[in-house]
């Protein structure tokens, strides 16, 4: 019976290497990248490596020929061992100070908070205020006619008053022409023509 086979995972990235091994691909400028995707700090010299993604030491940042350690793809101890052959190696321009790259960093993180989303708070929705007419006139329905609108209860008084109204026209109409009220002064004929007084 076969012995059971131990599945490699990938290797913790070695922030110095003695191989002498040169990727045959162009250097890649740090300046293509964003400042956030590599990190200048002579401590943690790394960037994010174009081809697997993650994030992987430069050796000899400080000297003429810095270049990437080479790496899994995967996370270490995690993914399963699968080198980047296109991004192992290749050299790196370092093109870029530590202080322009912490300004641009600066600038960038500033420029992200000022384009979060802020919490959109709807108004909630205002009822036009009652002209002063209005609010008399529901008072006055409310208190008469136990809230009824009033177009309804001036419909309801005109019926009432329709027939006394009517009669009382029809009476100013019998009148003959001519004719004037018991009581009323004449109506005079000429024009009149009132003089000041003499002072």
């Amino acid at each position: 019976m076969p012995a059971p086979t131990l599945e490699h995972t990938a290797r913790p990235r070695r922030s110095r290497t003695r191989s002498r091994t040169v990727n045959s691909r162009p250097a890649l400028a740090l300046s293509t990248l964003r400042p956030h995707q590599y990190d200048l700090r002579p401590a943690c010299a790394s960037l994010v490596c174009p081809d697997c993604q993650t994030w992987v030491p430069i050796t000899g940042i400080q000297t003429k020929s810095p270049k990437l350690v080479p790496h899994d793809t995967g996370r270490a101890f995690e993914a399963p061992a699968v080198r980047c052959r296109l991004g192992s190696n290749r050299l790196v321009t370092v093109d870029v100070t530590v202080r322009t790259w912490e300004e641009r960093l600066t600038d960038g993180n500033s420029e992200t908070v000022h384009r979060r989303r802020t919490t959109v708070r709807r108004k909630p929705p205002v009822t036009p205020a009652l002209a002063v007419s209005q609010i008399a006139a529901r008072q006055h329905a409310s208190a008469e006619d136990g809230g009824r609108p009033l177009w309804l209860l001036r419909k309801g008084q005109w019926a009432a008053t329709e027939s006394a109204v009517r009669n009382a026209d029809a009476r100013r109409a019998e009148l003959p022409a001519g004719d004037a009220p018991l009581g009323a002064p004449p109506v005079p004929l000429r024009t009149l023509h009132p003089q000041r007084p003499a002072s």
